[in-house]
């Protein structure tokens, strides 16, 4: 199950089944069952709260991801800032969707086991993130 929710920002009717679809099959490419992830967009003051009190980081984000993962069942939270969205495709030249679903994708392949800290672990993100951004246009 993919639950959309929207917190201090507008509701930016994404689509629901579309969402549960793709992350169905991105977490099956990894070997792993969809349980249940609740993506929740926010905005950069209750991001920056989040983040604070889960991570003890201090800083802006466009993504917070908590991991709930028992076993091969994925289960997480993850909350992503609308307004680091809108300031990263502007920064980036991306479309605002397609970076919204590389954030998301981002965050559930980090409870899929991927890691980001050091510099192989990005080049094997960033090339996951493709190959399952590429998972779109298939479905």
């Amino acid at each position: 199950m993919v639950n959309i929710f929207f917190e201090e920002t507008e509701d930016l009717c994404l689509d629901q089944p579309f969402f549960f679809t793709w992350l169905s099959e991105v977490v099956s490419r990894e070997t792993l069952v969809l349980g249940e992830i609740n993506i929740v967009f926010t905005n950069n003051k209750k991001i920056l709260s989040i983040n604070k009190d889960h991570l003890n980081h201090n800083t802006y984000t466009d993504i917070v991801t908590l991991d709930y993962r028992v076993g091969d069942l994925v289960f997480a939270d993850l909350f992503i800032s609308v307004d680091m969205l809108r300031f990263n495709a502007k920064k980036y030249s991306k479309d605002f969707f397609d970076e919204l679903c590389r954030v998301v994708v981002h965050g559930v392949l980090h409870v899929c086991g991927y890691k980001d800290r050091q510099r192989a672990e990005k080049a094997i993100m960033k090339k996951k993130e493709e190959e399952c951004l590429s998972l779109r246009s298939i479905l």
